[in-house]
Parts: C-alpha cells; sequence; structure tokens
C-alpha cells in the first residue's frame, strides 16, 4: 500500500517534470484617460502610485478547452499576470495609444486561451483595444479585439472579460466559454433599477418622458412618447433619472452647456476627437439664446434683402465688441474660433453652401427645375410619389376632418403637360406629387396659433421628356376656422414668372420648402433613422454575444447613435430646444413624429419597397435586379439601389456561411431573443403589426439585417449630410414662416408688389433664427475626422476565412460603384444629377472626406 503511494506520487511527480510548459507573451495596447485630448494628470498620478504598491492591471487567461468544477464549470484560469512597467512607460500629453507587454505562464493541461479576464486596480479607467498573444502552443497567434472602457475593478461586479476573435453560434461555443458568454449578456442587460452612472455598461429601455422640463416652466411641459396608443414612439436608453418635482411621468433634466450629462452606456459615448467637436457646436447654439444685448446691438433681427444673407457667405458680418465680448466672456478660445471665423477681424462668417457656390448662376436655385429636381437629388428625396388618381385624395377621416381632397383641377394643369390629357399623363405615369397635406393637416390649426403662420401643401409635376420635372400646380391649404369637420380652405397657385404673379409662385414654392424642410429634419432624418434604430441597438447588446455572428454583422453599424441621440435630447429636440425654436411645427414637431409613426412599417425602410410604395418603380424581369424605374434619371434612387443590393449581397454571402438552414436561425436562441425583445419592447408600441418577420427563415434574418444596415448607413446619409449644402442658404429651404401667403387687399400683398425681397424675408425665418439654424446643419453636415465609412472596419474582427473574403468582395463593389456614380455626374443627359444648381449628386458615394465634402456613406448615424 505504502509502495504504492510512493510509486504514484512518483508518477505524478515525473509527469509534472515531463509536462509541456510555456510562457506566451502578450502584446497590450490601449488608451489611457483623457478630456478633450489631455491625459487626466490627476488620475495619472494616482496610478503611479497604486502601481508602486502593488495594485495594477492584471491579466488572467480561460482556457476554451478545460472546465473547473471548483469555478462553476467555466473555464480554467490561469495565473494573473500584470502589464509590465506602466509606470516607465512615456506617455505623450495627447490622448494616444500606449503599448505594453503581458506574459502568461502556460501548460498543455491549460489548453487553448479563448478569453482573458481583465482587472483594472488602478484609479481610473482606461480604454483597452486589442490583447495579442503570440506563439501559443497549437495556434499560432491569437487576436483579442476589446474596444473597451475598463473602469476600475471595484465598479463592477464581474470582472471583465474579453472573448478571442473567434464566432460562435450559442450551440456551438466550447462548454468552458458558455459560462462567461451568458454572464456576459446579464450583466449588459441589468435589474432595470437605479440611476445609471458613467461608467456603467448597461443597455436598458424607456419612453421618451425627458424631452419636457416642467420643473423650469409650465410652457416646456410635454407629453410622454411611447407607451401609448395616443403617442406611440420606439424606445430610447434607459437613463433612471428621478422624476421631475412637477411631474412623476416627466424624468428630470440636467442641462450644463459644454458637457454632456445623459447617461448612455459607456463604449456608445463619443471618443474625445468627436465629443469636443459636438461640444463646439453646443457652444454655438448659445448664440440663439443670448444677452439681449447681442440681439439689441446687433442684430435687426431681419434680413432686407438677398444681399445681406449673401454677405454671410462671401463678406462675413462684423460684430460689435462689446456684445462679442459679453457672448464669449465664459467660453474657451478654441470653441470662439470654432463659432467665429476671424482673419483679423470679428466677423461672422459661415461657409458657402453649394447651391449657391456656382456665382455664375446666383439665381439658380429659384428656377422651377432646381426646385423639383431637389425632390429627387437633394437632401430630402424620399418622398416624392406617382400621381394614381386625379384629383388628389386625402386618406384622413372625413368624420373629424371633413371633405380634404385636392381643389386641383383640369384646368390648372392641362395647359402645362405638353400636349398630354391629364387622363394620358396618368396612363403614361407622367404624374407626380410631393404631398405635405395629411401630415399636416392633423397640427396646423395649433401650429397656427403659435408665432409660425404656413400652410399644408400638395405640389403636382409633370415628367418631361429629358427625365426633368416641371412644377404645374401648387395648392396650398388651411383647416376652415369654422372647425376641423369643415374641412379645409384651399388655393390654387401655377408657374409664372414675371411681376407680382411671378412673386407669387415664389412665395407657393417657398410655403412648400418650408413643410419639406420640417418634415425632412422630424420625420426623414429623425424619426426614420435616428429613433427607429436606438431600439436595435439596445435590442442587440442585451441578447447577442460578442462573439455571435449577427453581433459582429451589425455592431460597425451602431457606433456613437445612442450618443447623438441622447445629446438629440438634450439640446435638439427637447422643449425650447434648437428644432422647436427653428422649425415650423414648433413645439408640435415630436408629436408629429408620433402621429407618423403609427403608420410607420419596418419592411417599408428596404429601398425596393419603399420606390414601390411611392410608386416609382415596376417590377420588370428585363430590368437590373428586377426593377424598372419610372424617372430613370432619379439620383436618389439609383444610387441608393446600387448600394442597397450591395448591401444585402454582402449580408446573405455572410448569414449564408453560418445558417445553412431555416431551422438553424428558429434553433439559436439568442437571435429569437433578439428579435422577441426588439418587436415586443424595443417598438413595442408596434408589436401587434402584421408585417413584423417572424425570423422563423434565412431569408427573413438576412432581409432584416439588410434593412437595419441600409437604415444606418445610406438612409442616414442621404438625408443628413447634404442639410448645408441645400439648407445652409435660408432662401433656398427655410425651416419656418411667420406671415401666411400674401392676399390681394392686404397690407402684405402691398409690400410684395412695392419690395418682394423684404416681404419675403418677412415672411421666412428671422435672422437668429436663420443664425441658429445654419449652426446646427453645418455641424450636422460635417465628416469628422475618425469617421468609418461603409465597406470598412476594425481590421482582424473574425477569424473566419469565407466571411473576410466576402466582405472583401462588398469593398470592392462599392469602390466600382463610387465610380459608377462619377461617370453618371459627368453624363450631360443626366440632367437631375447636377442641376441648374451645379451640384452633382455625391451623397451616397461611398467613400467621403472630412468638414462639408457632401459625401461619403458612414457605417453608422453618428452625427
Amino acid at each position: 500500500m505504502i509502495l504504492g503511494s510512493v510509486l504514484n506520487a512518483a508518477g505524478n511527480a515525473v509527469k509534472e517534470i515531463t509536462r509541456k510548459k510555456k510562457t506566451i507573451k502578450g502584446t497590450v495596447i490601449l488608451m489611457k484617460n483623457n478630456a478633450f485630448g489631455f491625459n487626466n494628470l490627476v488620475s495619472g498620478t494616482a496610478d503611479r502610485v497604486l502601481e508602486i504598491v502593488g495594485q495594477k492591471v492584471t491579466l488572467q487567461l480561460v482556457s476554451a478547452e478545460h472546465a473547473d468544477p471548483v469555478n462553476g464549470n467555466g473555464g480554467k484560469l490561469g495565473k494573473q499576470a500584470a502589464l509590465e512597467n506602466w509606470n516607465l512607460k512615456i506617455t505623450s500629453p495627447m490622448a494616444g495609444d500606449s503599448r505594453y507587454k503581458v506574459y502568461f505562464e502556460w501548460d498543455e493541461e491549460f489548453g487553448t486561451p479563448g478569453a482573458i479576464i481583465v482587472r483594472n486596480n488602478h484609479s481610473a479607467e482606461f480604454y483597452l483595444k486589442t490583447i495579442t498573444l503570440e506563439d501559443v502552443p497549437g495556434k499560432g497567434r491569437i487576436h483579442f479585439l476589446c474596444n473597451s472602457w475598463v473602469y476600475p475593478d471595484r465598479q463592477y461586479k464581474k470582472p471583465r472579460v474579453f472573448f478571442a476573435n473567434k464566432t460562435y453560434l450559442p450551440h456551438e461555443t466550447p462548454a468552458p466559454l458558455r459560462k462567461y458568454r451568458e454572464e456576459e449578456l446579464k450583466v449588459l442587460r441589468g435589474d432595470g433599477k437605479g440611476e445609471r452612472k458613467k461608467g456603467d455598461r448597461v443597455y436598458d429601455y424607456a419612453v421618451y418622458n425627458d424631452l419636457g422640463n416642467p420643473d423650469s416652466s409650465s410652457e416646456l411641459a410635454r407629453p410622454v412618447l411611447g407607451g401609448s396608443a395616443e403617442y406611440p414612439y420606439p424606445r430610447r436608453g434607459r437613463t433612471g433619472r428621478p422624476p421631475s418635482r412637477s411631474d412623476a411621468e416627466t424624468e428630470s433634466r440636467v442641462f450644463i452647456p459644454g458637457t454632456f450629462t445623459t447617461y448612455v452606456p459607456r463604449d456608445e459615448q463619443y471618443g474625445h476627437l468627436k465629443m469636443s467637436d459636438f461640444i463646439a457646436f453646443n457652444l454655438k447654439a448659445l448664440v440663439r439664446n443670448n444677452i439681449p444685448a447681442f440681439e439689441i446691438k446687433f442684430f435687426s433681427n431681419e434680413f432686407n434683402s438677398f444681399k445681406e444673407v449673401d454677405n454671410l457667405y462671401f463678406n462675413g458680418i462684423p460684430l460689435p465688441t462689446e456684445a462679442l465680448n459679453k457672448l464669449t466672456s465664459n467660453i474657451p478660445l478654441p470653441m470662439i474660433k470654432e463659432m467665429f471665423r476671424t482673419d483679423g477681424e470679428r466677423l461672422l462668417k459661415f461657409p458657402v453652401p453649394q447651391v449657391i457656390k456656382d456665382r455664375s448662376r446666383p439665381t439658380a436655385w429659384r428656377t422651377d427645375e432646381e426646385f423639383a429636381r431637389e425632390m429627387l437629388a437633394g437632401v430630402n428625396p424620399l418622398l416624392i410619389c406617382l400621381l394614381r388618381e386625379f384629383p388628389p385624395a386625402s386618406k384622413l377621416d372625413p368624420e373629424q376632418y371633413g371633405n380634404q381632397n385636392s381643389s386641383i383641377t383640369k384646368e390648372h394643369i392641362e395647359h402645362n403637360l405638353d400636349g398630354l390629357s391629364v387622363e394620358e399623363a396618368l396612363r403614361k405615369n407622367k404624374l407626380f406629387i410631393l404631398d405635405h397635406h395629411d401630415t399636416v393637416i392633423p397640427y396646423l390649426r395649433k401650429i397656427n396659433t403659435t408665432s409660425t403662420k404656413t400652410h399644408a401643401s400638395r405640389t403636382l409635376l409633370f415628367l418631361r421628356h429629358d427625365e426633368t420635372l416641371k412644377p404645374v400646380a401648387i395648392e396650398l391649404s388651411l383647416p376652415n376656422p369654422a372647425g376641423d369637420k369643415y374641412g379645409i380652405i384651399s388655393k390654387v397657385y401655377t408657374p409664372a414668372e414675371h411681376g407680382v404673379e411671378g412673386s407669387i409662385w415664389q412665395f407657393a414654392k417657398t410655403f412648400v420648402a418650408v413643410n419639406d424642410c420640417g418634415h425632412h429634419q422630424i420625420i426623414s432624418h429623425w424619426l426614420n433613422t435616428h429613433a427607429v434604430l436606438e431600439p436595435f441597438i439596445i435590442a442587440t447588446n442585451r441578447q447577442l454575444s460578442v462573439v455571435h455572428p449577427i453581433y459582429k454583422l451589425l455592431h460597425p453599424h451602431f457606433r456613437d447613435t445612442m450618443t447623438i441621440n441622447a445629446l438629440a435630447r438634450e439640446i435638439l429636440i427637447n422643449a425650447g430646444g434648437i428644432i422647436e425654436e427653428t422649425f415650423y411645427p414648433v413645439k408640435y414637431s415630436m408629436l408629429m413624429s408620433s402621429e407618423i409613426y403609427k403608420s410607420w412599417n419596418f419592411l417599408d425602410q428596404a429601398l425596393p419597397n419603399d420606390l414601390k410604395k411611392r410608386g416609382i418603380v415596376e417590377d420588370d424581369a428585363n430590368s437590373l435586379h428586377g426593377l424598372r424605374l419610372l424617372i430613370e434619371d432619379y439620383p436618389y434612387a439609383v444610387d441608393g439601389l446600387k448600394i442597397w443590393f450591395a448591401i444585402e449581397k454582402w449580408v446573405r454571402d455572410y448569414c449564408s456561411f453560418y445558417y445553412k438552414t431555416d431551422e438553424m436561425v428558429q434553433q439559436d436562441a439568442e437571435v429569437q431573443a433578439w428579435w422577441k425583445e426588439l418587436r415586443e419592447v424595443g417598438h413595442g408600441d408596434k408589436k401587434d403589426e402584421p408585417w413584423w418577420p417572424k425570423m422563423q427563415t434565412r431569408e427573413e434574418l438576412i432581409e432584416s439585417c439588410t434593412i437595419i444596415i441600409w437604415i444606418a448607413s445610406a438612409l442616414h446619409a442621404a438625408v443628413n449630410f447634404g442639410q448645408y449644402a441645400y439648407g445652409g442658404y435660408s432662401p433656398n429651404r427655410p425651416t419656418l414662416s411667420r406671415r401666411f401667403m400674401p392676399e390681394k387687399g392686404t397690407p402684405e400683398y402691398a409690400e410684395l408688389e412695392k419690395n418682394p425681397e423684404k416681404a419675403f424675408f418677412r415672411t421666412i425665418t428671422s435672422q437668429l433664427q436663420t443664425l441658429s439654424g445654419m449652426s446646427v446643419i453645418e455641424v450636422l453636415s460635417k465628416h469628422p475626422s475618425d469617421e468609418v465609412y461603409l465597406g470598412n472596419r476594425t481590421p482582424e474582427w473574425t477569424t473566419d476565412v469565407m466571411p473576410l473574403a466576402a466582405f472583401e468582395d462588398f469593398h470592392n463593389r462599392l469602390v466600382q460603384i463610387e465610380e459608377e456614380m462619377k461617370n453618371m455626374n459627368t453624363d450631360e443627359k443626366l440632367k437631375n444629377r447636377v442641376g441648374p444648381v451645379n451640384v452633382p449628386y455625391t451623397l451616397l458615394y461611398p467613400n467621403g472626406e472630412v468638414g462639408l465634402s457632401g459625401k461619403g456613406i458612414p457605417n453608422s448615424i453618428s452625427i
């Protein structure tokens, strides 16, 4: 017995001696804590002291092959290893990457590392970019793509864990890693309790109950959006802030100019470069709310001529010293440079918008052809529809709104149809409509009780032989003063070039532009891209592991979106915010978006479906992708379809690699939980809609992911980055109107006859409103220096060869598409691609440039 024990012990000793051991070298790349580009000196000093006393940053390998019962059957843990030479590393005063070495003990009984536990025993957070292990026996190099803020370990209930860049469906996950996969998702879901703090990583849902500020003023109280049949809305990220003192249903607000106070999960927050850019804009916006002396001493609050507007771009407006000093006394000098361009003089000067850049055609923006072209190639090319019946009919409930049908007659338009009758033009698909009637009328009576005075509009257009559109009639409508059930009072305007009739026609087009500008900003831009996408971001992070293939597919398209949405709730779409102050629906802006969300359909966001719904394309087996455009020279649709089908092919190739059958989609527990939560919670007010994909087939997964990527990338690019090019010149796209259409016999009409320019500028935005709006859209139209464009992503995001090859094909196809777009922009036969203003359609070029380049499709909605 004794001899046997001795022999057994001796055998174990021999086995221990002969067991293969090795030291694995690792390289860690991280960025230390910083604020506006400068490393935090206080926390840096504290961290160096902690290093001296042994409180270091440590890493611990987790085996992907061998489980440990002591560890709850999670992967076997290696010994903790500390980053070396933290205090000896010379760090630049500017924020930048630091590279550290770490050495792990390894033996063959450990097997292949599949995850790493990181503990930060310092006082400050750092941004962990990558960990790379070299010469791992049997595997060679193993890469961990982290891209996450790591806070001091005491702030976490569970230590931070990072997975190697392998991709696993849930059932394929190595057994020793499943515990960590599941625990990480539980951490990200949180418990739904308490107020979230800056370093938290929790993703959760809330309704839009943070737009009002009743504690400041009863005038700033706003209804809760979301959670009711009356005001349905997508969900936003939960902050857990306490309710306001005045209204228990409204979340309290804290807004400090120059800082960002609203919680979003730490890894969703802007990097230092983009945050400083946005804070510069934040300070710019103070112009509109500033001291009365600034307005009184500098602004007349009115433009009187187009020349005065042009001075903003070509000459600049001198600023009085006293008012400027009051304005800037508490603003950092670098921010002042962003607000006021100076060339030795204190001048308020803006970049020249593209729509007026060609000085050989200074009034080209006023032409009927350009007015119509911007419906196809401008900043809101999503609304024009084929006219299917004449006169146009309303879909509003006649019981509530009376007769809302159009009063446009054949006599108004038939002389302008190039010899065709109305019936012939309808049959030949030659008549189109830009309809801002049904969306505006329900709120128009309320809107017109405010400082806004405007009309609902319908614009009819005729498609000419050269594929350009000609506006043939504009109908402006107001609610009947006797009440909604009595319908509308409408007047129809037709094209004219000279005299007072010509001025009236320009006014009619201006009221259409006001409608379109408001719809663009509140619906096409905010609701249909920013707001509807946020629930997808939250659900993805809560239900899909970082090693899940669908997470890896979608994650690049979510970068920074939660932050820009939170910033929007702070200063743009909030009660009394820039949108309410600048755009015609004023305090009813978000309520209008809620009303329109009632008809939102996820599947309609697919570009082919959208074009079919609007009657712009027909199924045609002989055309590319089986679709034939009724307006062949429709730049947004032509370019958009190229991008759409490139995205769709990439998604199809990718998903088909991981999902061989429909059953694999059905049996993927994470995908099923993701889609269920997205539908029932994230877009919970529409959970019973019949059009939701059931997520039972691979085709449904492909279609859904393609739509998500399309919304986040190309759709947002199309409606965002041209804002300054077309709207930076306010006469082209006024954001609101302050007077109704002048009527004969009124002082306004007399002013129009005497001084058309002065009458025009008394009708559209005031000087301060114009400058405020320009400041906003200038910043929103800029590509930042850290932009990542469609077809690009962080290297080594997966080890799977086929997806990497498919992504390379996608990238190459986008390069090819951009060349095709450039060639079309030089084809003189395609008149809508450049137009009278000589502005090529570049908004859907895949690649972009920093600043107001007007081109480039970012991966995500980040501004």
